[in-house]
């Protein structure tokens, strides 16, 4: 155990490991502040904090360390402002170099569902790991572990990115420990081999909305305004969303197996399905009605340049970058917004030699006030972050080691949608 006082250290630049493991995905930088050198103590609150670092090695190239900083409980109602602190850091790195395992995305049984990360962490046998993407959560959706954005696992696309400019993506691949930080965008379309009709697809295992103009159509071809058209794996969960509209089957040649003018089915090894709901139920039928249709699907960066699908490849999606090519990026919230204000936080990130660094940041407790956005940019710079993306965080904050809890979750530990857990041993497809 080491207590530290303020000072600095400097970091050592050894070129870009992972974007040449990774060339199809690029880094957006963002104008910001520049990157100082890391820190030997966190940034944030008052200087003449005490600090305290204890690490732990839990394998060849993989480090624990706890960083506790100031020594005084917060009072209740100065939660959100104190300088005094506390706050307590617990980081997970990853030295790709060394390390004999491998870090993967995964989501559990299926799809749809949540589960703790302890149990991601203990079901995949890994050695420690953190929850990762935001997910639909609210406890009356029948689906609360669908992901609000990317979903990469093992090389398959289960979930799209959105279209909202705050989501950022982590990507790493699982055969080498090199991951990159990024922008991913999706496009998809399927046409009818025959006539070479063409409808474009808006979701991946995602839930198609009813128009609220339709909402009392059990029939929803008689609907002449524009619904949802989403793709469904049978990794989704046990049945597909059910519910007026059309759904049509395929197998695994992309053939009709099966067409029904409303939703809901169990899907096979190897099928997946199309639903439509308002208008777009017509022009599903006459696409994909009968026959076979060739399916397209692409991710690409944002200077469109293709991400190529393998086995191995993971990524899950964020909300805001921290930092960037050794920047700090992160946006101005604003006033009122709670997103941008004092929370629980997970961070995922490279440094510049190519180390993958995850932390979680203890919040909303007298015992560790959590961060601002802006904290918590300021926090991944000095732990050596180059590259940065803030993960879900709040009551979803959660580092797990050796199957407990490491991390202190600001309420009873929550289920959530998907996690990044270390495993040991090479990664081998399926595993």
């Amino acid at each position: 155990m080491t207590v530290s006082t303020p000072g600095l250290s400097g970091f050592r630049r050894a070129g870009a490991l992972a974007a040449a493991a990774l060339a199809a995905v690029t880094l957006g930088v963002v104008p910001g502040g520049q990157a100082e050198a890391a820190a030997s103590t966190l940034p944030i609150g008052d200087a003449d904090l005490t600090e305290v670092r204890t690490s732990t090695t839990l394998a060849s190239g993989v480090t624990l360390t706890r960083i506790e900083r100031g020594t005084e409980p917060a009072p209740a109602d100065q939660i959100n402002t104190t300088t005094r602190g506390p706050w307590v850091v617990n980081v997970l790195t990853i030295d790709p170099r060394r390390a004999r395992g491998h870090l993967k995305a995964t989501y559990g049984p299926d799809l749809s569902q949540v589960e703790k990360t302890t149990d991601l962490v203990r079901a995949s046998g890994a050695l420690a790991g953190v929850n990762a993407s935001f997910f639909t959560f609210t406890a009356s959706q029948q689906y609360p572990g669908d992901p609000v954005g990317l979903g990469l696992y093992g090389g398959k696309l289960f979930s799209e990115p959105t279209t909202d400019p705050a989501e950022v993506n982590f990507i790493v691949d699982a055969n080498s420990n090199r991951a990159l930080t990024g922008k991913l965008t999706w496009s998809g379309s399927v046409r009818n081999r025959r006539t070479n009709a063409t409808l474009p697809l808006e979701f991946i295992n995602h839930p198609p909305v009813i128009p609220a103009d339709c909402a009392a159509l059990t029939d929803q071809t008689r609907c002449d305004v524009p619904g949802d058209v989403a793709q469904f794996t049978p990794e989704f969960g046990a049945a597909t969303p059910a519910g007026a509209g059309v759904e049509v089957v395929l197998n695994r040649l992309n053939c009709v197996v099966r067409t029904a003018t409303t939703r809901g089915t169990t899907l096979a090894a190897g099928q997946t399905s199309l639903q439509a709901t308002g208008k777009d139920a017509v022009a599903l039928l006459g696409v994909a009605g009968k026959g076979c249709v060739d399916r397209d699907s692409a991710l690409t960066d944002q200077h469109g340049r293709k991400l190529a699908l393998r086995p191995g490849l993971f990524g899950v999606n964020g909300r805001y970058p921290l930092t960037a090519d050794g920047q700090i990026v992160v946006p101005d919230g604003a006033p009122g917004d709670s997103f941008f204000a004092r929370n629980p936080r997970t961070i995922a990130g490279t440094t510049r030699d190519g180390k993958i660094v995850l932390a979680t940041i203890d919040g909303r407790q007298s015992t560790s006030v959590g961060t601002t956005l802006a904290e918590t940019a300021a926090v991944a710079q000095a732990l050596g972050m180059s590259d940065a993306i803030n993960l879900d965080g709040g009551g979803s904050t959660a580092m797990a080691a050796a199957g407990a809890l490491v991390s202190h979750p600001s309420g009873a530990e929550r289920a959530v949608g998907d996690a990044l857990v270390y495993v040991a041993g090479r990664y081998r497809s399926g595993n």
